[in-house]
């Protein structure tokens, strides 16, 4: 006979208490904590060179550039996430009275990992197209050079593909290209 364990439910409020105070972070998952790995050096390096990249070219322009400490709230779903870059035009909102928190990303960039892509590229996706200022997303392989940009059109979201470090990423949203060379600045295929 099998006995099966009752997951606890967790309010929004709970999860955000129990974060403020956690020695790693966890998302939650309409009341659900789910503990996030760590990353590889590839991953980290990836994400630094393109925020690196987006704050140099965007410097004196009214974007907001944030890493994976910033939290996102999505509403709809009851959804808090860490996105490894996230962009803001204009203002960050932020969820609450915390400055830990914002609701209005417009760009968001997922350094795709093993154990998390399948999730980056299905639910989460879905997650994110709630928000009515997201624009643009990147996925971004680490093992290989493999950018997958979608971008918001009238009639859908557009994947446009990347497989080569002669190619140049177009984001749409900021009108800026980003070499892909720059996005992999560092890192050493195997």
């Amino acid at each position: 006979m099998s006995t099966q364990t009752k997951s606890r439910y967790f309010s929004p409020s709970e999860y955000l208490v129990l974060e403020e105070l956690a020695t790693f972070r966890s998302e939650y998952h309409d009341g659900e904590i789910v503990p996030m790995t760590g990353g590889t050096a590839e991953h980290n390096q990836i994400a630094i060179n393109l925020v690196t990249y987006l704050r140099s070219q965007l410097r004196g322009q009214n974007y907001r550039v944030y890493m994976n400490d910033m939290r996102l709230w999505i509403p709809r779903y009851r959804e808090y996430t860490y996105p490894d870059v996230l962009l803001i035009e204009g203002k960050p909102i932020f969820e609450g009275d915390n400055r830990t928190t914002v609701i209005n990303p417009s760009l968001i960039i997922e350094v795709l990992s093993n154990s998390t892509k399948n999730y980056d590229k299905g639910e989460k996706f879905d997650y994110y197209r709630s928000i009515p200022e997201f624009k643009e997303y990147i996925l971004v392989e680490q093992y290989r050079p493999y950018v997958a940009q979608y971008k918001k059109t009238g009639a859908g979201w557009l994947l446009t593909e990347y497989e080569s470090l002669d190619a140049v990423l177009s984001l749409e949203a900021i009108a800026l290209q980003i070499p892909l060379p720059e996005i992999y600045d560092l890192i050493e295929f195997i």
